[in-house]
């Protein structure tokens, strides 16, 4: 009996040992994929709190030399002073950003949905051609096209209208590519289904593609939404006047060859990027989802 317990418990306590040590290097890897995890989150973090640290102080107390964790006096009235500000029509620059995001994002994305879809889809001997001739506006620098872009907004007079920030960057080559990309791994068995109910392409589209593909209409509005609300120079020709201005456009407006007024600069940049914010945590989960499943890796 002796002769047959112990090798089993010789044998037993090697592999006791392996397993703690596997648990212990399991816990160690986790503890230091933790403490990376958090270094990164704070070093992500450190941009958004000097920004909020700075639209609550004074241009001494950002420029000064002893710097403070926290102003010791939160100047709450940077936020009354930049919506009162007559110089600079913030709240309007706002409202003109939201306008200007909101439709860019819708437009965008039915006129890239639409034309990857058809690129997709529909049966067209040159479809191939069309699709690289899309590829092709990627390899064109921005640079080149701006001028006629401009002379041809400024023939329709559409410079100082919401035509003129909007129309222009409806279609992207880019989002197309990545809308074909999607619905090319698209179950064509609903698509099947729906035409022997009688439906075409444009009720497939509709009723059938475009409900089954919210994650990824949404992560591409988010992309797109940012876009628009961040662009600069495209607003900055097209918006003269002071109600055609974006806010990156009346961001820019608070430095001046003479004078520059960070608590502005800063509670302005505070308060113009809490709308990107919300929306990235509020589609975050589809944006995830939405780009897991572009189809680009087939």
């Amino acid at each position: 009996m002796t002769t047959t317990i112990e090798p089993r418990k010789a044998a037993a306590e090697p592999r006791d040992r392996r397993e703690r040590r596997r648990h212990r290097r399991g816990v160690l890897s986790s503890t230091g994929l933790y403490i990376a995890t958090g270094v990164c989150a704070l070093l992500f973090l450190v941009p958004f709190y000097l920004i909020v640290r700075n639209a609550l102080s004074t241009d001494a107390e950002i420029t000064g030399e002893n710097w403070k964790f926290f102003p010791t006096d939160i100047q709450w009235g940077n936020v009354s002073e930049l919506f009162n500000d007559e110089t600079v029509p913030f709240a309007r620059s706002l409202w003109n950003s939201a306008v200007v995001g909101v439709l860019h994002t819708v437009g965008t994305l039915l006129v890239c949905s639409l034309a990857g879809y058809g690129l997709a889809r529909i049966p067209y001997k040159h479809a191939n051609k069309i699709f690289y001739a899309v590829l092709v506006t990627l390899m064109v620098p921005a640079a080149v096209t701006f001028v006629p872009s401009f002379v041809l907004v400024s023939s329709l007079g559409w410079v100082d209208s919401y035509r003129g920030l909007i129309i222009p960057g409806l279609f992207s080559g880019f989002t197309c590519f990545l809308f074909r990309q999607y619905f090319l791994g698209f179950p064509k068995e609903l698509e099947e289904a729906a035409r022997m109910d009688g439906l075409g392409y444009w009720g497939a589209y509709w009723r059938i593609v475009v409900p089954n593909s919210l994650n990824f209409i949404a992560a591409m509005a988010t992309i797109t939404f940012i876009s628009g609300w961040n662009a600069f120079l495209w607003p900055l020709v097209i918006g003269q006047g002071e109600d055609a201005w974006t806010v990156q456009v009346a961001l820019s407006s608070y430095m001046t060859n003479q004078t520059v007024n960070f608590h502005l600069i800063f509670m302005a940049t505070a308060i113009s990027i809490l709308p990107l914010v919300l929306v990235f945590l509020f589609l975050q989960r589809w944006l995830v989802q939405g780009v897991a499943q572009t189809g680009i890796k087939g």
